[in-house]
């Protein structure tokens, strides 16, 4: 299988966090990739220009990252990082898979534009993508993970790194013990220490 990947991005990260938790990282050939360019190469496997986009054996692409971790998940022997369809622990984990890719898309949101000229709706956006990170994690601080046993989980993990990665100058820790315990916890799990991203 080819991965499109970018180092920095955080949805890359869990799609490949999840890989060695699968133990089939090693069937897995990354091709680094900037979706900014909209390379010919990324277009042809992924027509939305965005990463991470995963090709098959038999040539079938799939994206985006919440979709390719649900197909690793079938393949190796390792326990799955996604309960049964239909049991309330799904639900539960989907629901913290889904905060934890909302806090990803505000922050990368919020870093893509800040790097331009500042005006009043600029300054309105950026307010408002570090709100939804904050509320986010507060929702992850009230209901913290355990280990790192499924995708919810996981998705928690490379939201909290790329928070300490593109946003360092803005600590989390202090406001959320508990959270930030249990990532003190799971970062020196290989998923996680193979896969950092690399020093801003």
């Amino acid at each position: 299988m080819k991965l499109h990947y970018a180092p920095a991005s955080p949805f890359v990260r869990k799609v490949l966090a999840c890989a060695i938790l699968r133990g089939i990282d090693g069937r897995i050939e990354t091709v680094a990739t900037d979706p900014h360019a909209s390379p010919a190469h990324l277009l042809r496997d992924n027509p939305l220009s965005k990463i991470p986009a995963l090709v098959l054996e038999d040539g079938r692409a799939v994206y985006d990252s919440p979709v390719i971790c649900e197909y690793l998940d079938t393949l190796g022997d390792a326990p799955a990082l996604f309960p049964p369809t239909g049991s309330p622990a799904r639900l539960a984990v989907q629901i913290r898979h889904a905060l934890a890719d909302g806090i990803m898309d505000a922050a990368v949101a919020r870093r893509g534009q800040s790097a331009h000229p500042r005006d009043d709706a600029r300054a309105a956006f950026l307010a408002r993508q570090k709100a939804v990170v904050e509320r986010g994690l507060a929702a992850l601080e009230a209901e913290p993970p355990a280990g790192l046993g499924d995708v919810g989980a996981v998705a928690a993990a490379c939201a909290l790194g790329y928070l300490d990665f593109r946003f360092g100058h803005e600590p989390w820790r202090e406001a959320h013990p508990r959270l930030a315990a249990w990532f003190a916890e799971v970062s020196a799990h290989p998923a996680m220490a193979r896969t950092a991203p690399p020093a801003a």
